[in-house]
């Protein structure tokens, strides 16, 4: 009859872990809260500026060839620039903002993987060497009323021997890893996108620096080479003066157009100072250390590829991060929608214990305890269903701030498409202003020269001409930093294929190829 009843109990046994494990797998299926769909965003067919109409009277940019379809990689090497390639490089790897970035990431992911480990039972060892002596008012030992032990009652002292493994496992029945899992590891992709979005946004300040410093650059030569004319025409004036052709208010005119010049010439050093400066900056390096040799400007911006509208969806590394964080909105739905069921733990407990440690590890020493533990909260006033519409307000507001990021996008790209083409357009006619006032400044220097318009005509033009130089230098620098600004508006190289998979932001030991 034992030996029935203990096959009976091993049998029952045996169906009731097979029925709990079947269960298990059942309910860990269960995972509540809605399915994640990427919100939809209106795109247009096309750009607007890329009409042919808008571009029939422009020249010094055009588009590039359809066959161009996106920038890849390094966008800033379109401009054929090796001073420029060198400074991205290093702005890559030395930036401190791109660092702080990174550190966010490598952070972000870690917090995955904490989640990850949850999916799994912990499982601890406790050894333990216990010497104790009960007190003598225990276990019977002091009768009421008496002042000594009863007969019968030795009291000693012992040691414990204690070996304990304790196991526990909390089922996901219901998805509360699983969406917490999906939550960070979404907050993990967004913020390997924000680190490509600081990435590109250093790469473009640097870029929008070097052209203003090649501007600067070129001013430089532009009012030296002027100041050398105005010395000249001084000392023609005062040969004049001498000589008795010129008058003397002809004289102070020159000598004060002269130091005037020369003061603005002095003054272009401190542009080109701060822009120095805050490449130094962006490179990681102090601004005492570093220095820029002078170059010209380039002549006309690159043809840049554009694509499509649609592109701008999976070419911003900031409509990448909007998109991941509506992502992690959603499953925190699901993670409040969990907290209606119940938490289930499994926990086991075995070991040995005695007072002998000869006799610790013997088969009669074993103990052992396990079951199931379930936590269920029956009364919260409302605070589970307050819960769920909070996360759905924050849904619908991310839902917003992505809709409202991609239409960003498509300002900023039509913004710089429509700069360079009023720029292209602008330069052309400032190139026409230049000429005309170089040949005015010829004529009113004949005629100076030839004794019918007094001196300040000369300094009119030469002013005039020195201002249209001026300007034209000016709408380049802006021609090639709003190129530099639809490079950043298109994503540069970036492209939402390089976001790293749930696989990358969770696994034990991460590739570091998503935060090159």
């Amino acid at each position: 009859m034992t030996d029935n009843r203990s096959v009976l109990r091993s049998g029952l046994g045996t169906a009731g872990g097979v029925a709990v494990l079947a269960v298990a797998t059942f309910l860990a299926g269960c995972t509540v809260g809605p399915k994640y769909a990427r919100p939809s965003a209106a795109a247009p067919p096309a750009y607007r500026e890329l009409t042919p109409e808008n571009f029939k009277d422009t020249d010094g940019w055009k588009q590039a060839q359809p066959g161009d379809a996106n920038l890849k990689g390094n966008w800033w090497e379109i401009f054929n620039d090796p001073q420029l390639n060198t400074l991205e490089a290093q702005v890559n790897v030395s930036n401190q903002n791109i660092a702080a970035a990174a550190a966010n990431f490598l952070a972000a992911r870690a917090l995955v993987r904490q989640t990850r480990a949850q999916y799994y039972p912990t499982i601890t060892a406790n050894p333990s060497i216990t010497n104790a002596r009960p007190s003598s008012g225990q276990f019977g030992g002091v009768r009421a009323g008496s002042s000594s032990a009863s007969p019968g009652f030795a009291l000693t002292s012992f040691t414990d021997y204690s070996l304990a493994f304790d196991a526990s496992w909390v089922p996901d029945f219901w998805g509360k890893i699983r969406n917490t899992f999906l939550e960070n590891a979404a907050a993990a992709q967004a913020s390997a996108a924000d680190l490509q979005n600081v990435r590109l946004t250093a790469q473009s300040e640097v870029a929008v620096n070097y052209f203003e410093i090649r501007a600067q650059d070129v001013l430089k030569q532009l009012f030296d080479q002027t100041v050398a004319a105005y010395q000249d025409s001084l000392e023609l004036t005062q040969i004049q003066f001498n000589a008795g052709i010129a008058s003397d208010e002809s004289v102070a005119q020159a000598e004060t157009q002269l130091e005037a010049t020369q003061a603005q010439d002095t003054n272009l050093g401190i542009a080109r100072a701060q822009f120095e400066h805050a490449m130094a900056m962006l490179l990681g390096q102090p601004a005492s250390v570093f220095s820029l040799p002078a170059a010209p400007l380039a002549a006309n911006p690159p043809a840049i590829p554009f694509g499509v509208p649609s592109q701008i969806l999976e070419r911003r590394p900031d409509v990448a991060s909007a998109e991941r964080l509506v992502a992690q909105a959603n499953a925190q739905i699901g993670l409040a929608t969990a907290a209606y069921y119940p938490t289930v733990t499994l926990s086991a407990t075995a070991g040995f214990s005695n007072t002998s440690p000869a006799a610790w590890f013997a088969w009669p020493s074993r103990f052992w305890s396990v079951g199931p533990a379930l936590a269920e909260t029956l009364f919260e006033g409302g605070l589970r269903r307050a819960t769920v519409q909070q996360f759905r307000a924050f849904y619908d507001r991310s839902v917003a701030n992505y809709r409202q990021t991609v239409l960003t996008a498509f300002q900023q790209v039509e913004d710089n498409l429509a700069a360079l083409r009023i720029l292209s357009q602008e330069i052309r006619q400032q190139d026409t202003a230049v000429s005309s006032a170089q040949r005015n400044l010829q004529l009113a220097m004949q005629r100076y020269q030839a004794g019918i318009d007094p001196y300040l005509n000369v300094i009119t033009a030469q002013t005039s001409l020195l201002t249209n130089q001026q300007a034209a230098v000016n709408l380049r620098r802006d021609q090639m930093t709003a190129s530099v600004q639809l490079i950043e508006a298109l994503g540069g190289g970036w492209d939402a294929a390089q976001l790293p998979s749930l696989r990358d932001v969770s696994q034990v030991t991460p590739s570091t190829s998503s935060i090159k």
